[in-house]
């Protein structure tokens, strides 16, 4: 064990509205109640309009439960993480020689939050996430190469108990291994077959943000006014769902007091929905749709994913595969960069295949995907029927929060393919 800690923090928020300008200012001193009324003054001193005064009478408190747990991950010993975390290290390196060090951690949260504000609403939720992150690293003289899983969920401890670690330790030394071994990808525009869960973070990051009032609402975004025109492919379907029962970014009421919602952003390639807060509701004239986030009362929500992904279509990952010429196949997706404005992103493959006469052959390395969200939704020929949901760490405006990335395997038809050789 290398280290081990837990913390209490508590803290609120005061924002004030004028139009589509916001103040917000915070404070760790719950209970003085002349400083926060202080602080509220001060706040709206800098707005062009400050109300006379008005007493708000709040309507009783609606009692939400975001994620309901089993074993609150605060009653469980820390003693009772580690021998299933150390066993799952010890699977890993037993894997193959070539694995050189693991990593195993578990991380769990429970939040108390109230909300309330001047229309006299009160609410109050109760959230509970557990995480579970394993790593390992495989080498071979100066080459260094690493598989890595990060399954969570919008439960308590009993997710742990009932994970199997040893699984997903086998699955990451596996990764490793092959990636080690593997030979240098090929560069340049061709088909790509990009695997179910995790490679939807190309959805999340190269259109989800793009499709987030923060970005629209000022326009700054690539799909500003394109509500009702088409965007992607006519095969393409896409969701914003954060009721979904037990994931990982779901919730039953945001960060404003709004009930979540089942969004539909996207509808046979028509541009349906944006994401919407309250401040994009009074900039764009469109009702909130209940994705207000923020990581801690230190940030100041604002429209933010939840469980993002493409919804299922209905072929087989072997119909997609064997239907492929010649082409890669993404395995897994490692992190990259974009910029909503323009749609423009660049991708890290951390497992990638060669596609040869319809079969995955030899594996490669070093692969990274470029173009242009926009582009990338247009070019999707193909839509699988194994949606699968992953799990990580959305960071923007208003701080880090959880959130889930998905997809069935897809096929774009063409893309750049950046790599380490010329095709």
């Amino acid at each position: 064990m290398e280290r081990t800690s837990s913390s209490i923090d508590s803290g609120i928020g005061i924002r004030i509205l004028e139009g589509d300008k916001c103040v917000y200012v915070y404070s760790n001193d719950l209970w003085n109640e002349d400083k926060l009324i202080r602080m509220a003054k001060e706040a709206s001193a800098s707005l062009k309009e400050v109300p006379d005064g008005k007493t708000v009478y709040l309507r009783p408190c609606i009692e939400y439960f975001s994620q309901r747990y089993e074993i609150s991950p605060t009653s469980v010993s820390k003693a009772s993480r580690i021998d299933k975390l150390r066993h799952a290290s010890e699977t890993a390196m037993n894997y193959s020689s070539l694995i050189s060090q693991t990593s195993a951690s578990t991380a769990d949260i429970e939040k108390d939050v109230w909300i309330a504000n001047s229309d006299g609403l009160y609410v109050s939720d109760h959230r509970c996430r557990t995480r579970i992150m394993f790593e390992s690293i495989a080498s071979s003289g100066n080459s260094k190469e690493t598989g890595y899983m990060g399954p969570g969920s919008g439960e308590g401890f009993e997710f742990f108990e009932r994970y199997d670690l040893d699984a997903t330790a086998i699955e990451t030394a596996r990764v490793a291994t092959t990636m080690l071994e593997a030979k240098p990808c090929p560069s340049g525009k061709m088909p790509v077959v990009i695997s179910n869960g995790f490679g939807g973070v190309i959805f999340h990051e190269a259109c989800g943000h793009a499709l987030e009032a923060t970005s629209v609402g000022i326009k700054a975004s690539c799909f500003t006014d394109m509500q009702g025109k088409q965007i992607a492919s006519s095969i393409v379907n896409a969701y914003d769902d954060a009721k979904i029962a037990k994931e990982w970014g779901s919730y039953e009421v945001d960060d404003e007091g709004t009930p979540s919602t089942t969004n539909l952003l996207i509808k046979d390639g028509i541009l349906n929905s944006y994401l919407i807060d309250k401040i994009g509701s009074r900039r764009m004239g469109m009702p909130s749709t209940g994705c207000a986030r923020r990581e801690s009362y230190l940030y100041a929500p604002t429209s933010r994913m939840s469980n993002t992904f493409i919804a299922p279509g209905s072929s087989t990952p072997n119909e997609i595969i064997s239907d492929t010429e010649n082409g890669l196949f993404c395995a897994k997706m490692g992190g990259g960069s974009v910029d909503t404005a323009t749609g423009e992103f660049n991708f890290s493959v951390s497992e990638a295949y060669i596609i040869r006469n319809g079969k995955v052959c030899e594996p490669v390395k070093g692969a990274t995907l470029v173009g242009k969200g926009n582009e990338v939704l247009l070019n999707i020929d193909r839509v699988g029927n194994d949606l699968a949901l992953s799990q990580g760490m959305c960071g923007s405006e208003s701080g880090s929060i959880p959130v889930d990335v998905g997809q069935p395997t897809i096929r774009v038809s063409e893309i750049t393919v950046g790599g380490q050789m010329s095709e």
